[in-house]
């Protein structure tokens, strides 16, 4: 039976080969450069006017004009239309093999760039990039060779059963694949949709969005895996059963993973806090960078980052400095002598916080005689800033200088710390008398 089938196999390949050494080739070749001159000069016409970043965020557009999806799928359809054109003449050659490559082409692009713009930066996806890339091109070798239907076949006499249904090797692929087109087609759904929301959107405006564009994902995710589940063929109502079973495990096992999901959704809805806002949780001080599902990031002004389980934003305390309002009230204490002009020093030191462009006018910064020290007059220099992202070192060290310049030019004293000695006790004992010299009597 296999020379049987070898036999129309290998008639099927000679007479393909046969047909390259025609003379109509050569027609198939022009066409075939002129789908590429074109598709070339559709997508880089699109890339005119697009934003440079475009390549991290879009699935069509890449860095250069073929690394993006658009490429390929302009220059398939270009290649069925050329094909349908030779097709009136002749019998196909160099088409039979440039459309399979394309197919291919397509899917490996599609694919890739769906899973970089939906996880970027995720060490995982590198390997599945390189298998759909091998998968595709072993289907499109399988397609051209004409071996593709006769493994399908063979793969379909090979079955099981499974209760009431009849499984085989070919149904769980072709289910597998549907499973992982779906899934694909969920997640490039849902990035475009995550794109849309979040451009160019800050503040409380970005949490909301952010909390939206996860529900979407969810949402999406959960429907395509119900897709998938359905086009391999398993009962959906079987599994209601299993689905009771997992329910009561993530309520005993999975609690602290189910509670920091539900935390999460809560504090996007919520807006107790956003991404953007200057936080303190559990002595760690720093602003909100991102809020995910599980997790809230939390980035210090000297570079650290801290990773809080959201149900801990929840659960305790926390200090949010720019809930109700950005503005933050900051200090520095400076002292001078006691002998030193009050009024000449407080104007002093209201000029030199209000030099710094970072502090507002509005509430104006203030001077206070805050304390009677023991080594002179204690003055409190509080201003407020809108941005303590930016940090507060430099600022503090800004107004330091501003301060101390004016202070030296205006002579006021800044005095060193004094401390008084009082000695108790027995009275120190009398210098002794110095020797006789030659001239003492």
């Amino acid at each position: 039976m296999a020379g049987a089938m070898d036999s129309p196999m290998l008639d099927d390949i000679g007479r393909w080969l046969e047909a390259f050494l025609r003379p109509t080739v050569w027609i198939e070749l022009a066409a075939l450069a002129v789908c590429v001159g074109l598709a070339w000069g559709l997508v880089a016409l699109l890339r005119q006017g697009l934003p440079r970043d475009v390549e991290s965020r879009s699935i069509f557009f890449g860095r250069k004009i073929v690394d993006g999806a658009l490429f390929p799928l302009v220059l398939l359809a270009l290649g069925y239309a050329a094909r349908a054109v030779v097709l009136q003449w002749t019998p196909p050659a160099i088409f039979k093999v440039a459309i399979p490559v394309l197919v291919s082409l397509v899917v490996i692009r599609i694919g890739v760039k769906v899973l970089q713009v939906a996880f970027p930066g995720a060490a995982w996806v590198r390997p599945i990039e390189r298998t759909i890339s091998w998968l595709a091109w072993l289907a499109m070798v399988l397609w051209v060779t004409g071996l593709l239907p006769l493994i399908l076949q063979e793969l379909d006499d090979i079955k099981w059963k499974v209760g009431g249904s009849t499984l085989s090797v070919r149904t769980m692929i072709e289910g597998a694949l549907t499973a992982a087109a779906v899934l694909l087609v969920a997640l490039w759904i849902s990035s475009a949709i995550e794109t849309r929301l979040l451009r160019s959107a800050t503040g409380s405006g970005l949490s909301v969005r952010k909390a939206l564009s996860n529900a979407t994902r969810a949402l999406l995710l959960f429907l395509g895996l119900i897709m998938a589940l359905s086009a391999v063929g398993i009962d959906l109502t079987a599994l209601s059963v299993l689905g009771g079973a997992i329910g009561v495990g993530i309520g005993f096992g999975l609690q602290k993973l189910a509670a920091n999901y539900v935390s999460g959704f809560v504090i996007l809805a919520e807006r107790s806090v956003r991404i953007g806002d200057n936080v303190r949780v559990d002595g760690f001080e720093g602003r909100v960078t991102d809020i995910t599902g599980r997790y809230t990031l939390i980035r210090s002004g000297v570079g650290r980052e801290s990773i809080v389980p959201n149900e801990m934003l929840i659960t305790s305390r926390v200090e949010n400095f720019s809930l109700a309002d950005p503005r933050v009230w900051h200090s520095t204490v400076v002292s001078v002598a006691y002998d030193s002009d009050v009024d000449l020093v407080m104007r002093l030191l209201d000029d030199a916080a209000r030099s710094s462009e970072r502090v507002l006018a509005d509430p104006p910064p203030s001077v206070a005689l805050s304390a009677f020290g023991a080594d002179g007059l204690e003055f409190t220099v509080g201003f407020w800033i809108a941005d303590p992202e930016n940090g507060l070192l430099g600022l503090r060290s800004q107004i330091n200088l501003a301060i101390l310049r004016a202070l030296r030019a205006h002579g006021v004293d800044i005095p060193y710390p004094q401390r008084v000695l009082h000695v108790t006790g027995a009275p120190l004992p009398a210098a002794p008398n110095p020797p006789p010299g030659p001239d003492s009597p």
